[in-house]
């Protein structure tokens, strides 16, 4: 009698949330997500920045036998690389604790800053507020700078430029700005 052979199918990623320790942790929900998004799109580093030691690390506090390995860095565009730079030393400064998990934070958020769509999406987030409320408990100084409620990429963005006293609103003042309703409305 003939047996078709059956196909094996690929065994799909972990799903870091369900290794977490304290899953309704909003740092624990950002690493979650950020893990899980680079995992179903194949990218490597998982998490930009960080070595793979400090990567373990970070798996070995927040999660719970989840074996992954960091990758090797991918070669990075020297634009996104200096960007992906400038928001993490951005996001350093005005973490609440200098600690090592703020700075695993502060790698996390940048290297989802870095993807395609608002940045509770690219986080794997289930909000932007819960987003907005991983920076005010985070990132407090920085977070208390987006007064307005700024889309947090196009903030981060703002904040780098005027860093680097580059301006980049079209008006004396956002409000008045004919890109208004594109960094401040609505995240769909």
């Amino acid at each position: 009698m003939y047996r078709m052979p059956t196909a094996t199918l690929p065994t799909p990623p972990p799903d870091p949330l369900s290794h977490a320790r304290r899953p309704d942790d909003a740092a624990t929900l950002a690493f979650a997500g950020v893990l899980a998004q680079a995992l179903r799109r194949g990218r490597r580093p998982l998490i930009r920045g960080l070595s793979e030691a400090r990567f373990q690390k970070l798996l070995n506090e927040y999660f719970c036998d989840l074996a992954l390995s960091n990758g090797a860095a991918a070669s990075a565009k020297p634009a996104e690389a200096e960007e992906f730079d400038e928001i993490v030393e951005l996001l350093l400064e005005h973490r609440s604790i200098p600690s090592e998990p703020g700075a695993w934070l502060a790698y996390t958020v940048a290297t989802a800053a870095m993807g395609e769509n608002h940045l509770w999406q690219d986080m794997g987030l289930p909000s932007r507020k819960v987003l907005s409320e991983l920076m005010r408990n985070h990132f407090p100084t920085l977070a208390a700078k987006n007064s307005g409620d700024m889309k947090w990429k196009k903030f981060f963005y703002r904040q780098l430029c005027e860093r680097a006293d580059v301006p980049i609103c079209k008006s004396p003042h956002c409000a008045d700005c004919c890109d208004y309703a594109i960094c401040f409305g609505p995240e769909a």
